[in-house]
């Protein structure tokens, strides 16, 4: 058997890698390193060697043309920075065997019944102190245009009033994270009731109260899945002393390609609600992939789709979105399909699955922020110059 074709146990992996486990199941999570079910044992996994091999640098180092590694052993130095990437650690996400877990919670179960102050507790480490206790109105809110617009007027407006988060305590900066979230579920509901955060944004848009759960729901599981630009972007603003609202505005900015997938997805969903069959064949002719399939960050499939969509009691022609869509591309729904089905289900208007994104990921970059000034690392990169020599021009 070639050295390709071998799996290998995570104990050999994690030593092979030099890493921890949680970094381990990150590389997994983001398809950078293969994983399958142990045959022996189901409650374990088993990981792709070639991968490890990989990312330890022993293939053909494009910086010394001709020079193989020796399999185990990493060039002196050679950490994620010298690979072109940071090295970020983080104490609020993980994935593992298939599960995503909020510091150690499965998302699942605790989207079952949490409310979103509840997840949020658990993603900002507030179990002790609650920072939502005693938060009150804005005595001038930001109202008008579109929901996207109203929170990043909020967070634009509080990064010129908070103070840097690197002066302030643990326990004051989370209450400053529950006033801010709090503010812009405010910004988006409008007045009335002080009630849950998701029944208070299910009245902004115009859900009825039996369908708020699925708001609830859709914001918590999609909080945070792990590292993407979003949460880098969050990360090094935290790291240099931005406010926590200037933190999340940045992290914020850095979706602009999750909104603009995200809007695929929902003209995939508006054409394909009309004959799926024919729209999934349609978009696999012209990009050779059906928007809103497929699972980059689970090893199987996301068991946040199952999660939502379970309940949420989908029309025959919603449904059949999912089901023909999985046929014709043979890969699983997506989050972002989910989002968009349940945002067609409670008639949110073209641009209501985009807010769903926005709000839950607020509510996780907030708890990178915290997680950055309280107990992170220093962000390590390395950049690379590769544009012409001095003088040259």
């Amino acid at each position: 058997m070639g050295a390709d074709e071998r799996w290998i146990a995570r104990s050999e992996a994690l030593n092979r890698l030099g890493v921890k486990a949680q970094t381990l199941y990150a590389y997994v999570s983001r398809g950078r390193i293969a994983a399958r079910p142990d045959p022996t044992d189901s409650r374990k996994s088993l990981y792709a060697a070639a991968d490890v091999a990989r990312l330890c640098g022993d293939e053909v180092d494009s910086g010394d043309v001709g020079v193989v590694r020796a399999p185990g052993l990493r060039p002196p130095g050679l950490g994620a920075a010298a690979r072109g990437e940071a090295d970020v650690h983080s104490s609020v996400s993980m994935t593992a065997e298939g599960r995503l877990f909020y510091r150690g919670r499965d998302v699942v179960q605790l989207s079952e019944s949490g409310s979103i102050e509840a997840a949020s507790r658990v993603l900002w480490d507030a179990r002790g102190d609650d920072p939502f206790a005693g938060l009150k109105p804005r005595i001038d809110p930001i109202v008008g245009g579109s929901t996207q617009r109203r929170v990043l007027a909020v967070l634009g407006r509080r990064l010129t009033e908070d103070g840097s988060a690197r002066v302030q305590e643990p326990a004051v900066l989370k209450r400053e994270a529950a006033s801010l979230l709090n503010e812009v579920v405010d910004s988006v509901s409008g007045p009335g009731p002080r009630l849950y955060f998701h029944q208070r944004l299910a009245r902004g848009f115009k859900v009825v109260d039996v369908q708020s759960h699925l708001l609830r729901r859709a914001l918590v599981l999609g909080a945070d899945k792990g590292l993407d630009a979003a949460v880098l972007a969050t990360r090094a603003a935290a790291d240099g002393g931005a406010s926590l609202a200037g933190a999340a505005l940045a992290g914020l900015s850095a979706l602009g390609g999750t909104l603009t997938a995200m809007g695929d997805v929902v003209a995939y969903v508006s054409e394909a609600r009309r004959d799926p069959t024919g729209a999934a064949k349609r978009w696999i002719g012209l990009r050779g992939s059906v928007p809103g399939f497929g699972v980059c960050d689970f090893a199987r499939h996301d068991p946040r789709v199952d999660a939502l969509l379970s309940h949420a009691q989908l029309t025959p022609d919603l449904a059949a979105i999912r089901t023909e869509g999985e046929a014709a591309g043979g890969q699983g729904a997506s989050f972002e399909l989910a989002l968009a089905l349940v945002s067609r289900r409670l008639d949110l208007g073209p641009t209501g699955a985009g807010d769903l994104v926005l709000l839950g990921r607020l509510n996780g970059l907030l708890a990178h922020a915290l997680d950055q000034v309280i107990d992170g690392s220093p962000i390590r990169s390395r950049l690379r110059y590769v544009g012409p020599e001095p003088g040259a021009n």
